[in-house]
């Protein structure tokens, strides 16, 4: 079949859906196929996806198996639909009309093709939004180079906020690990990737508005959800694949991260779930 497909992963959140997919509707270069993953809502959103987008595919999953699940299920349906470019965001991702076409754009530019395409992240007032500010690649200059020729940037990884992956990148890494449920899934396959030598590219002309209720990033979430952020960055730190420099690089990021949210949150709760995900990264590590 070839073309994009996008897969928009959901939960609960109807009316951030309805505005994705009006934008969806509106790209100047519109996705082939529009595959919605639902993740057992409760609010009506499978009802409304039938009754309002009747062209959109709808796959409702019987439980809640997170972000990670959702993308799992939404990457291996696409893929076996023979779609040659999946376009991965969450609900509440709003791609400006010229989104798409400019990551497919960029496509063009690169030889070899890229692995994936990152689209810039705003927050609603304009800023860049921290949770999806990318770490840009200084480790191979000729890789720079090349991006500053193109209007591109190199990254180290990415996020699942309007990401473009090449099919080929399932056929040789998998699917995203279902195991991390929420948080850190699109980091770890992402730089996956990056890490066995292929490229991964930020596209700053493809624009997508993340619409969370806050510019948050981890440190300033609820202890139930920082756990998975502790226990997600173990799983990456003693994952196969990684280089030294590259377990040290999570390390880092997992100390720093946990004692800023410590320094913020000084409750039982918040130690609590630091402890317990540092246990179940070590201990049940996918």
């Amino acid at each position: 079949m070839g073309g994009v497909c996008a897969i928009v992963v959901t939960r609960d959140r109807r009316e951030l859906l309805r505005e994705c997919l009006a934008a969806l509707e509106a790209q100047e270069r519109p996705a082939d196929r529009v595959l919605v993953v639902d993740n057992a809502s409760s609010d009506g959103t499978a009802e409304m996806v039938l009754a309002e987008h009747p062209c959109v595919e709808l796959l409702s999953l019987a439980v809640n198996e997170g972000g990670a699940g959702g993308f799992h299920e939404g990457m291996r349906r696409a893929h076996a639909g023979a779609a040659e470019w999946l376009w991965l965001m969450d609900d509440d991702t709003v791609p400006e009309p010229g989104a798409l076409g400019e990551l497919l754009a960029a496509s063009q530019r690169l030889a070899p093709p890229p692995a994936f395409l990152a689209s810039r992240a705003l927050w609603r007032d304009g800023r860049v939004h921290p949770m999806n500010a990318l770490w840009p690649d200084r480790s191979r200059a000729a890789r720079a180079i090349e991006g500053a020729e193109r209007g591109v940037m190199p990254v180290r990884s990415a996020t699942f906020v309007s990401l473009l992956v090449h099919r080929g990148v399932v056929d040789r890494h998998g699917l995203p690990l279902k195991h991390f449920f929420v948080w850190s899934d699109d980091i770890e396959y992402t730089s996956r990737v990056v890490l066995s030598g292929e490229g991964g590219w930020l596209v700053p002309t493809s624009v997508v508005v993340h619409k969370t209720a806050d510019p948050h990033t981890a440190a300033s979430a609820p202890p139930e959800r920082f756990f998975f952020h502790v226990r997600n960055t173990v799983f990456i730190a003693l994952g196969p694949g990684r280089s030294a420099r590259d377990r040290l690089v999570r390390a880092w990021v997992l100390v720093s991260t946990v004692a800023a949210y410590l320094r913020a949150n000084r409750s039982r709760a918040s130690a609590s779930a630091v402890l317990r995900g540092l246990r179940d990264g070590v201990r049940d590590r996918p």
